[in-house]
């Protein structure tokens, strides 16, 4: 399985929840822009500041995820795909900046020996038992 350079594509729950701590001053600001029907919530703000950073360093994280070959978006590892990598004696290095999802189906014996490593900048998504048979290999 080669690992693949996907554009992100955010859908309806490929969401994750993310606290931010902000002082006073720059709240009451944020508070002040929505007020003044800028932004339409505090949430909306703050991923529309995200995006543009993100936009602002996107040469960068282009070419990081290029030189560390990660996999940008969605990589959904299902139970034939595991099957085949073990059946050709692969061991797989999940690296993911976004989501890695495993299914259901997948037991902890065959993600472990099909997973050499996982490392998620984002969100890993696999049942409380894969996730316990891969913790030793999570970085």
């Amino acid at each position: 399985m080669t690992p693949r350079t996907l554009e992100p594509k955010p859908r309806v729950g490929d969401s994750e929840k993310m606290t931010v701590n902000l002082g006073v001053v720059d709240l009451g600001q944020v508070d002040l822009l929505v007020q003044e029907g800028f932004y339409s919530n505090r949430s909306d703000l703050v991923r529309t500041a995200v995006r543009n950073l993100l936009a602002q360093h996107g040469d960068t994280l282009r070419q990081t995820v290029a030189r560390r070959t990660l996999t940008l978006g969605l990589q959904h590892l299902r139970r034939a795909d595991l099957e085949r990598a073990v059946a050709a004696g692969e061991r797989l290095r999940v690296q993911v900046v976004g989501l890695a999802r495993i299914d259901d189906d997948v037991t902890p014996e065959l993600a472990r020996d099909a997973i050499e490593s996982v490392s998620v900048l984002g969100a890993f998504h696999a049942s409380a038992a894969v996730r316990r048979a891969l913790a030793d290999r999570t970085v």
